[in-house]
C-alpha cells in the first residue's frame, strides 16, 4: 500500500459512472457514496496502480505520485 500514490479525481470531468468505485478492491472509494468517486482511504491505493484510472472514459483520473505525464511534458523522453 501506498501513501505516495492515491487517485485524484477531476469532478468537473467526472460522469460519476461508478467504473472506478466498483474496480478498486482496496477501499480507496467509499462506496457508500455510489457512483460519486469519493476517496476516503489514499493509503489503501496500491503504488504504480492505473485500474481506476484506465477504466475512466473521461480520463478523470490522475494520480498523486505519478510523474510520468509531468516527465514527458518537459521534453525528456
Amino acid at each position: 500500500m501506498s501513501k505516495c500514490w492515491y487517485p485524484i479525481i477531476d469532478y468537473n470531468k467526472c460522469c460519476e459512472c461508478g467504473k472506478c468505485v466498483n474496480k478498486c478492491q482496496q477501499g480507496v472509494y467509499d462506496k457508500t457514496k455510489m457512483p460519486k468517486p469519493i476517496v476516503v482511504y489514499p493509503d489503501g491505493c496500491i503504488q504504480g496502480c492505473h485500474g481506476c484510472g484506465n477504466l475512466c472514459p473521461n480520463r478523470a483520473i490522475t494520480y498523486e505520485g505519478d510523474n510520468s505525464n509531468r516527465i514527458k511534458r518537459r521534453g525528456l523522453f
